[in-house]
């Protein structure tokens, strides 16, 4: 199973990603430890010259790691007929035991992605380079993350048998299997509706007082990153059933299928985007007046803001479009 084409480029992508961000970490290091704007010496000018190089190495890597994200799901998701009893991801993802936490790896180190060349992006409009650390400091941190990802991603696929029986998402998301699985499709769906339409609205609120004020980018972040959560508990535990217009049907990767018009792709892409920038404003708080980021960050944070209630704003109207308009009703 490893020779599919697709597994293949994940492979290769990984290993070149891993490699990369290890070459772009031996000289964040450096950075880390020897970097001073105010020595002329032959090292600093250096290392001046070669962080223009190493931005530009880990920005391509890190927004291969991005698409990757959506290459491996849909790579699961297309898999899924190989195997007996799959009917979609969620099953092609339990053929061994690397599925499940290749994909948890490849989303935080997706997240942290993004947080990463949203922060570049703004350390390359200051001329005191005021972020440099920063952003190194979170590479080092991502280095063993993707080193481990792209070790648990070619586990995974080189165990891939097509003689494996593995479960169908159906009993994956059941109420009688105990598991995270079942837990969520267990929650109470109409209340986790209500507390997903309190979260959004809090942090749509929250979010133009920021925009409006400039104060409570902290709280902004932290309202994001919760709604993300509560968002996906809710579309398991009660969107899905009016997207399949079944009363047991939970599964949140049926949802990327074509007969669902790949509405997964979109909702999935709007939270991990929304959350990502909801992220970052809270993360670039400290460092408002650092340097020439007093004349950057908070242009870049009401940007960040903006997007964030564009994304969440796309995600709610979709769900309650189905909501609103399907013609199941739960009774």
């Amino acid at each position: 199973m490893i020779l599919q084409p697709a597994a293949l480029a994940l492979i290769v992508a990984s290993l070149l990603t891993g490699f990369m961000v290890c070459y772009a970490g031996w000289y964040g290091l450096q950075i880390l430890l020897r970097w001073d704007m105010r020595s002329g010496s032959e090292l600093q000018l250096s290392l001046e010259r070669r962080t223009y190089l190493i931005s530009a190495i880990v920005n391509f890597a890190l927004a291969c790691q991005l698409l990757s994200l959506l290459l491996f799901i849909h790579t699961a998701d297309d898999l899924h007929s190989l195997f007996t009893g799959a009917m979609c991801a969620a099953g092609t993802l339990l053929v061994n035991g690397y599925g499940y936490p290749s994909l948890a790896l490849k989303v935080v180190n997706s997240l942290l992605a993004g947080l990463w060349l949203i922060i570049n992006y703004a350390d390359t409009r200051g001329y005191d380079y005021p972020l440099i650390k920063v952003k190194y400091g979170l590479l080092l941190t991502m280095v063993p993350l993707l080193l481990l990802e792209s070790f648990f991603l070619i586990a995974y696929f080189s165990g891939l048998h097509a003689d494996i029986i593995t479960s169908c998402c159906g009993s994956l998301f059941s109420l009688d299997r105990p598991g995270i699985g079942s837990d969520l499709a267990g929650l109470p769906g109409r209340a986790m509706a209500i507390a997903f339409y309190c979260s959004i609205s809090t942090t749509a609120a929250c979010g133009i007082m920021f925009l409006g004020k400039g104060r409570g980018g902290y709280l902004f972040a932290a309202l994001s990153s919760t709604s993300f959560i509560i968002a996906i508990a809710a579309l398991v535990s009660f969107f899905s059933l009016y997207f399949y217009e079944l009363p047991t049907h939970h599964c949140p990767f049926c949802i990327l299928q074509s007969q669902y018009g790949y509405a997964g792709y979109l909702l999935y892409g709007c939270l991990l985007g929304g959350t990502v920038a909801g992220l970052v404003v809270g993360a670039l708080m400290p460092l408002r007046s650092r340097g020439s980021m007093a004349a950057v960050i908070p242009h870049l944070q009401r940007r960040l803001t903006v997007a964030v209630l564009v994304l969440y704003g796309i995600f709610t109207l979709v769900v309650s479009w189905r909501l609103f308009f399907s013609s199941f009703r739960l009774v």
